[in-house]
């Protein structure tokens, strides 16, 4: 199958696409300058497979949770696709796709924490299934580095900006004492990819009109003064 595969989320812009047996990649820190990087980036990699877009038979997306700005450039460019080809689709978490390099490598459970601004982390924790690829151990959520789950097993991996930003909060809420941790790391295409290919090749995708952002904020906005009260926390 020819594949694309976006992620705009984070604070990361990158694509992947797979193409006879073959894995593509672009990978950038794009800021807030993703509407100006992706489209090349996309372009660049079907030019260097010579595909052209009628010839993708399907797509994965990243679909957050991260910046509600990113995650909508991203969505909303792959479902322009569909209005020329409509193909099946996939839509991926960001932190599941985060937590697959660690999973790889094998660590026997990942919690990935993206920094979500505001005081607040979004989180999720997985484990392998039997071919290697994320299985979620609880549902995904937004919420103060505190007030993160009690975790009960101690072989945990930590990755992500969370971390990064928030390690000493999500050790104490958590109990968590990180086996190896890369507060740096942002979710990759490639990865989204690597998850989303076999949904596609079993026949579970769907129409790109009916894959939705994962937000899991409740409000995508808040007041500038609601704002101001987080920052001053």
């Amino acid at each position: 199958m020819n594949v694309l595969a976006l992620d705009t989320a984070t604070e990361a812009c990158s694509a992947a696409l797979a193409v006879d047996g073959r894995v593509l990649a672009r990978f950038e820190v794009a800021g807030r300058s993703h509407t100006e990087k992706m489209v090349p980036m996309v372009q660049a990699l079907m030019a260097e497979a010579g595909l052209a877009f009628a010839q993708l038979d399907g797509y994965v997306c990243g679909i957050g949770p991260g910046s509600f700005a990113g995650v909508r450039i991203g969505l909303g460019f792959m479902k322009g696709l569909a209005l020329a080809a409509d193909r099946p689709a996939v839509g991926i978490s960001s932190l599941e796709a985060m937590a697959l390099p660690a999973l790889r490598a094998g660590a026997p459970r990942v919690l990935a924490a993206i920094d979500a601004r505001m005081n607040e982390v979004y989180v999720g924790g997985y484990a392998a299934d039997a071919e290697g690829l994320p299985v979620a151990l609880f549902d995904e959520r937004v919420g103060a580095p505190a007030a993160m789950p009690r975790l009960s097993e101690d072989e945990w991996h930590g990755v992500g900006t969370g971390w990064g930003r928030y390690e000493a909060e999500l050790r104490a809420a958590t109990g968590i004492v990180p086996r190896a941790l890369n507060g740096e790391a942002l979710p990759r295409a490639e990865d989204a990819l690597a998850i989303g290919l076999p949904r596609l090749q079993r026949g579970d995708g769907q129409s790109l009109d009916r894959l939705v952002p994962r937000y899991l904020r409740n409000n995508v906005a808040l007041t500038l003064v609601e704002q101001q009260a987080l920052r001053r926390r």
